[in-house]
């Protein structure tokens, strides 16, 4: 494993220094970035289904019953905190800010100290394990770095397989991630470095191959939830043209806070908390806990995940349906796309629980063609240009197609949010 992680490493400088993202996620739709963010949905519940499993499977019923009450405790608050900016005019604005900002770290605070309350201290429960003290946790190691060098150098040149499954994974993980991260409704404008992230993806890769631990790549090395505990409100000032006269409009923005503190913050936090003593006060946290944290960060992909609303819409009465654009006839095509998404996510998820899970990567990639290639030919051009758009740049497929044709110019191309006016910033 240490030499597979070693060889994803300079896979991942090499995919940095060849600038990959330009030539490989331009190709990338909403269809595969949102099938990939549904995915990770699930596998989060998954997750805390198998923590409230292990806890049933070990401890007693009625430890049992608790770790459901603190895993599903976690969620809410977290949930309900998430909302304190719509809580005007209860409490400071700040106030309101900061609650919802650190909602998850707020609930899962509660909920570690709940348990040691009353009569909850008397029940048994499974917390986190961690290291007491530091040392290799494994007895058969004397030293934190593997002897890699020792290995034949036959077996050194195979682990290079291993090492190109990793680096696929990661680097469609990392950028994907990175792309629903930065969509249009978060409205950031400073150009995400993907080439730097995966720089240092690729160094931390091999670090984790010479020190014998798995890789440090996350579910969503990004996650959606650090974006929407930065979204605020900003005034704006528009310049709109309509029928030839220009006026100026003030209007409220969502967009994301863009600094670099959360981040750096959220790094120094997890350095401190794997180091004596604070690992003591991790391994505090009862294992329902975090299964609470995966429900709320899977409830929170899929709450601005598209496919959730689009499949409310085939719950919808026809006659309560919102009005589609003239060029789209029926909802039905738009129905068909939202379920062969779903199936698709189910389908993968059902591969990463097998031996094959190893190739999920692959299939995740493949989509790109399927939407490019196949979609096109199931589906016709005006229901495809409603439902999807390119991930990384403005547009959809079916405009650059329509272009390459000459059937409109890049001029005339209209825009699908103001169909009757033009705007621009001031």
């Amino acid at each position: 494993m240490a030499w597979a992680l070693i060889h994803a490493g300079w896979m991942h400088l090499l995919l940095a220094l060849i600038n990959a993202h330009d030539w490989t996620m331009r190709y990338v739709t909403n269809f595969s970035t949102e099938v990939f963010s549904l995915l990770n949905s699930i596998i989060y519940f998954h997750k805390a289904i198998q923590e409230l499993q292990r806890t049933h499977d070990n401890l007693s019923f009625a430890a049992f019953l608790y770790a459901i009450i603190g895993a599903i405790g976690t969620m809410l608050v977290a949930i309900f905190l998430s909302t304190a900016e719509k809580w005007q005019p209860l409490l400071h604005r700040y106030m309101r800010m900061g609650l919802a900002e650190y909602a998850a770290a707020i609930s899962i605070i509660i909920f570690i100290g709940l348990p040691h309350v009353g009569e909850l201290a008397s029940l048994e429960r499974s917390t986190l394990h961690v290291s007491t003290s530091f040392t290799p946790s494994s007895p058969d190691r004397s030293a934190f770095f593997v002897r890699f060098w020792h290995l034949p150098i036959g077996w050194i040149f195979a682990a290079i397989i291993p090492g190109s499954i990793i680096t696929v994974l990661f680097f469609f993980d990392h950028e994907v991630s990175s792309i629903i991260c930065t969509i249009d409704r978060y409205g950031t404008k400073k150009p995400s470095g993907f080439a730097w992230d995966i720089v240092l993806l690729g160094m931390t890769t091999a670090l984790c191959g010479i020190l014998g631990i798995p890789p440090a790549n996350g579910l969503l090395p990004q996650a959606p939830l650090h974006s929407e505990s930065l979204m605020h409100t900003e005034k704006e000032e528009i310049l709109i043209s309509v029928d030839g006269e220009e006026k100026v409009e003030h209007r409220d923005v969502r967009r994301v806070h863009e600094q670099r503190w959360s981040a750096f913050l959220h790094a120094g936090a997890i350095l401190i908390f794997v180091s004596p003593p604070f690992q003591h006060v991790l391994g505090l946290t009862p294992t329902s806990v975090l299964a609470g944290l995966f429900m709320f960060m899977g409830e929170q992909s899929l709450s601005v995940n598209p496919i959730l609303y689009r499949f409310f819409y085939l719950l919808t009465p026809p006659s309560e349906l919102p009005k589609l654009p003239t060029d789209v006839k029926s909802y039905r095509g738009v129905h068909a796309y939202t379920v062969v998404q779903i199936v698709v996510t189910i389908i993968i998820f059902i591969i990463t629980l097998t031996k094959a899970a190893p190739a999920f990567p692959v299939l995740v990639i493949m989509l790109v063609p399927i939407r490019l290639l196949l979609l096109t030919k199931l589906w016709n051009r005006e229901t495809l240009r409603f439902v999807d758009a390119w991930a990384c740049r403005k547009g959809t497929p079916e405009d650059d197609k329509d272009l390459l044709a000459g059937e409109v110019s890049e001029k005339d191309s209209p825009n699908p949010g103001l169909p009757n006016e033009t705007v621009r910033d001031v």
